[in-house]
């Protein structure tokens, strides 16, 4: 039995833990869990727990439907929002089929592959992420606790106490938060998570959404991460930051002598421009809803051009530049991606992106520095060489589909069954939209 183990079933005795859930996701980032009896921990650790892989979307079918959950004891931590007396914890886990193989469609087995190839390669991948979404009344419509807008702290705010309960209970499971406040749209907020190891990160962006979600119902309001609720206000996104640090602990990504004044290095730069070149391919894993290209397509800041700069954030990558001359600062920001992803499945196509980027040591293009990409006629963006992301999740499913980085990164389980699933979702969504819907987003397009 590991250390991380033997501190989960002392942690359990100590502190009335009487009901440990066992966390998982399914392919489409959506969070699984069971419960189980603190007396079958051990087992746990050692044999795995059984289940039903053909419930599970994206697992196995009723042929070869036994699964095993393995429990992973270094992600324990209890539920800050429940009781302390006869508490509850959770562990993430892990998913292996009943010979003890690592099953090709867990999430994290994925993420894990493209995380040891980084480090492989020489090098670690931190994230940061920027997670924002709504609070409304209920779930079942959209009306809005508040009409404030960015970094708003009056009365508009209604949200503010809820955020602090959600940073609290973050806190209170280990995870660090940068920043919390109002974002532009009517009842819209975003809690920022300190950078971390990309393998951390993913398990905490699922926890910090099920937080988010248990906080607002304690509150009696409901929380949304569907990327665009709102037709006439912002959508919500999920801004990935993205560095390399050498084993050294040095950022791959910083140099002072950048001749384009960036402070970027030249593996920053084929980083980047990896990042580009395989978006529009990626675009269906970190965009993966009909309701996701509605806010692609959403005008304003939404980042729907294959281009990047430092200030305009009107780009797919930019350059945050808030300490441009600090090393521990230099990253790389990615500006597609939205809350409903899955991040296990979207921090690995990214990564992988990057690092392809890497080692074909692929150009960076002409910055878009300065220029108001929406503003712009499809010529003069074709002028301009700018490409433009799959705008519906039609086209996002067509380059996917043909995409063989995103064969080779995720698999061919995991590929296939997006590829089925989504075109499935496409054609039900062409059936129940009507001419008019249809006409004047063809129009937008």
């Amino acid at each position: 039995m590991t250390p991380d183990q033997e501190y989960v079933l002392k942690t359990v005795k100590a502190r009335d833990v009487h009901f440990v859930r066992f966390w998982f996701t399914d392919v489409m980032g959506n969070m699984k869990s069971f419960a189980v009896n603190p007396n079958e921990l051990e087992h746990a650790f050692e044999e795995g727990m059984g289940f039903d892989g053909s419930c599970i979307n994206g697992f196995s079918d009723t042929a070869e439907s036994d699964m095993l959950a393995f429990p992973d004891a270094s992600t324990f931590q209890i539920l800050p929002w429940r009781p302390d007396s006869n508490a509850v914890a959770r562990m993430f886990c892990n998913i292996r089929t009943p010979e003890g193989e690592p099953f090709e469609g867990d999430s994290r087995l994925i993420l894990s592959r493209v995380v040891q190839g980084i480090r492989d390669a020489g090098y670690e991948a931190n994230v940061g992420p920027e997670v924002e979404y709504f609070y409304f009344h209920d779930s079942k419509g959209t009306e809005v606790l508040d009409r404030g807008g960015y970094f708003d702290l009056t009365e508009l705010d209604s949200g503010s106490d809820l955020r602090r309960d959600t940073v609290l209970a973050l806190e209170n499971m280990g995870i660090p938060v940068e920043y919390s406040h109002h974002e532009s749209g009517p009842s819209q907020h975003e809690i920022d998570l300190r950078y971390s190891d990309a393998f951390s990160m993913a398990d905490a962006v699922m926890t910090y959404k099920m937080v988010v979600k248990e906080i607002a119902a304690l509150h009696g309001v409901y929380a949304s991460f569907m990327p665009k609720p709102l037709s006439d206000c912002p959508g919500s996104g999920m801004h990935v930051h993205l560095s390399l640090f050498d084993h050294e602990d040095h950022n791959a990504f910083f140099d002072p002598a950048d001749p384009l004044g960036h402070h970027l290095s030249s593996t920053a730069k084929h980083f980047m421009a990896g990042l580009l070149r395989y978006a529009p391919e990626f675009c269906l894993v970190t965009n993966q809803y009909v309701n996701s290209y509605k806010r692609l397509t959403g005008g304003k800041e939404a980042p729907a051009y294959v281009s990047w700069a430092r200030s305009n954030r009107s780009t797919l990558v930019r350059i945050p530049g808030y300490r441009p001359s600090e090393e521990m600062a230099c990253r790389i920001e990615m500006r597609n991606a939205d809350p409903a992803c899955n991040p296990y499945l979207s921090f690995a196509v990214m990564l992988a992106a990057g690092m392809e980027g890497i080692r074909q040591e692929l150009p960076l293009p002409e910055s878009s520095e300065g220029v108001n990409l929406s503003s712009l006629e499809p010529a003069k963006l074709r002028e301009l060489g700018v490409q433009k992301l799959p705008l519906t999740l039609g086209s996002a499913i067509e380059l996917f589909a043909e995409s063989e980085l995103m064969k080779n990164v995720l698999g061919e389980h995991i590929h296939d069954y997006l590829v089925d699933a989504k075109s499935r979702e496409w054609r039900e969504y062409l059936k129940q939209v009507s001419p008019w819907e249809l006409d004047r987003w063809l129009e937008v397009l």
